[in-house]
């Protein structure tokens, strides 16, 4: 039996974040958890790029764009959507989701949601620093196992 698992290693690993401007006191903090944890596992910071769109709409149409480049091993997407009055959190929500997840089966660039969902900005805050942890960290942490395996596995299709 072989088992195959990838490492938090970064040395070597290009890695884009791409994080939305709304709700920007939660995503502020989630992209410094994942900066923090890249350096801390050895990646360069010279090798990473942060890309700031308006929303987590917004968000699928630039990693998108990054996974068909390939100059990247991992696409880090964080954001924060709070639920609100109206179904307007439901559709950004899942459609953001349902997006990013098509965007790495169809390039098999590894592509890691962390766009929190939460139903009051003190659960947001709880995700992003607080008493649940920093997900941004834990969102670099699952790039940089994803890139690992990826390159263990064999070559081949992704699709």
């Amino acid at each position: 039996m072989t088992t195959f698992e990838g490492t938090t290693n970064g040395e070597g690993r290009r890695i884009v974040v791409v994080a939305a401007r709304f709700n920007g006191q939660i995503t502020d903090t989630l992209v410094a958890g994942a900066l923090d944890a890249l350096t801390h596992h050895g990646t360069d910071p010279g090798d990473v790029d942060v890309v700031w769109v308006p929303g987590a709409f917004e968000i699928p149409v630039v990693a998108r764009r990054f996974a068909h480049a390939g100059a990247h091993d991992a696409i880090v997407c964080l954001g924060a959507v709070i639920k609100g009055d109206t179904y307007h959190f439901e559709l950004v929500a899942n459609e953001t989701a349902r997006a990013i997840m098509d965007i790495s089966a169809e390039t098999g660039v590894p592509v890691i949601f962390e766009v929190l969902a939460t139903n009051d900005l003190a659960q947001a805050e709880a995700r992003a620093g607080g008493s649940h942890g920093n997900k941004g960290w834990e969102a670099a942490e699952a790039a940089l196992r994803m890139a690992d395996l990826l390159a263990r596995l064999p070559k081949g299709d992704p699709r």
